[in-house]
């Protein structure tokens, strides 16, 4: 019996302050924004020994997004969404991507308003 393997590596709930927002009034400072990202990854690439070098490196992920959503102001989610996809879909081993950015303060009446890109199916 031949089992096919997936491996999914999720961050979920990264907050970080990001100058975002196409309105004057958000323009005025940086904004909560809270990112999830879900990383598909090939079987093939499973780790043979356990160590980190041998894996998917969490920190420089993290890093990686919390340093994009901080480089500059983005007008649209879409254009932050857009960035940190297109860097984890580079990443080696990466056969999918899934990222998903949200404003939690946007709107009084709604828990958040977010947007999500996905090669995920």
């Amino acid at each position: 019996m031949t089992v096919t393997v997936t491996r999914h590596f999720h961050l979920e709930g990264l907050e970080c302050a990001c100058r975002i927002g196409a309105y004057d009034h958000e323009r005025l400072g940086p904004q909560r924004v809270i990112i999830d990202a879900e990383i598909r990854l090939s079987g093939e690439t499973e780790p043979q020994r356990d160590t980190l070098e041998a894996t998917l490196n969490y920190d420089m992920i993290r890093s990686s997004i919390l340093q994009i959503a901080t480089s500059r102001h983005f007008d649209l989610q879409e254009t932050l969404a857009r960035e940190i996809f297109d860097s984890l879909a580079g990443l080696a081993g990466v056969t999918g991507v899934r990222v998903r950015t949200a404003k939690p303060e946007a709107y009084e009446d709604c828990r958040q308003i977010a947007y999500e890109l996905s090669s995920l199916s």
